[in-house]
């Protein structure tokens, strides 16, 4: 079902696995050759490949060393996106224990290419893949986040996700999802703007939300960390990779946020995701969680 109760016991809700593994795409193709987010505006033809590259390794050294498994697909030609892995298909635990992987509807036809290979990996191993009965828009793990530890779904909507498609996610998972409306198309994406670091503590971009989500998620969550513009926008701070509840992969140069963190006991471990974010994405959008 989708929430409506603005009140929810996280303590009540049943448990579910951290993730320990992530699915990656090198960026052997990745540039920016059109304009699918404000982020992108002016950045066609100026991705340092080279540079991308490097830094994309560097972040599947972190992953690794904290102690994350990193899987990886297979680049295809001509889809030039796909290092954001987190789009094209959603991946959860159901009621029973069993993995699932739910294909993506993507908005944008040069993204819809990618999400064949993601389901392939995904049935190879060992996943039940569910298709969404309706054709609406859905853009998986962009919009769609697991509360950590907990059998409870975030669903962003507005931009590239329909709200109606998280009726048919809750009963694919068994698990609640509390919807949250996104205001604008800087913010096109929940992972841009709302990243949720343990039971208790999330990282938000209050102006990307409406004001009853706001009111939702300060119900949910016991510590609010708001994080300013300038470090939502230009360091893509709510776009960090948290993991297993104490690490947190971020952007670096959020200053703020990462004081914020390592205040309340959470590692952080920054690094540079320049070239990704003339495309829009940070660390969150280059991994899929695997359950």
């Amino acid at each position: 079902m989708i929430a409506a109760q603005p009140q929810i016991d996280i303590s009540e809700l049943r448990p579910m696995a951290f993730p320990r593994a992530v699915l990656t795409c090198a960026p052997e193709c990745f540039d920016v050759i059109d304009v699918k987010n404000p982020f992108m505006v002016g950045q066609q033809g100026k991705v340092d490949c080279a540079l991308a590259k490097r830094q994309w390794s560097e972040m599947m050294r972190v992953f690794q060393q904290i102690g994350i498994e990193v899987k990886t697909l297979t680049p295809v030609e001509g889809c030039e996106d796909m290092v954001f892995c987190a789009n094209p298909i959603f991946t959860g635990l159901d009621g029973d224990g069993r993995p699932v992987c739910v294909p993506g509807h993507m908005r944008f036809p040069s993204r819809q290419r990618e999400v064949g290979s993601h389901v392939e990996w995904c049935r190879a191993n060992g996943y039940r893949v569910v298709d969404l009965r309706s054709s609406d828009l859905f853009e998986g793990c962009g919009d769609a986040l697991w509360h950590p530890g907990r059998r409870l779904i975030w669903g962003g909507y507005g931009p590239r996700t329909s709200q109606r498609v998280y009726y048919e996610l809750a009963d694919i998972f068994d698990a609640p999802v509390l919807p949250l409306e996104l205001r604008t198309e800087l913010f096109y994406h929940l992972d841009t703007c709302f990243c949720p670091i343990d039971e208790k503590t999330v990282l938000v971009y209050p102006p990307a939300l409406t004001a009853p989500g706001m009111d939702l998620l300060r119900d949910v969550f016991e510590r609010v960390i708001e994080v300013d513009a300038y470090e939502a926008r230009d360091s893509m701070a709510c776009n960090a990779a948290p993991f297993l509840g104490r690490h947190v992969v971020i952007q670096t140069g959020a200053v703020k946020v990462n004081r914020a963190l390592l205040d309340l006991g959470f590692e952080v471990i920054e690094v540079e995701t320049s070239e990704f974010m003339k495309s829009g994405g940070s660390v969150f959008c280059m991994k899929m969680h695997l359950f």
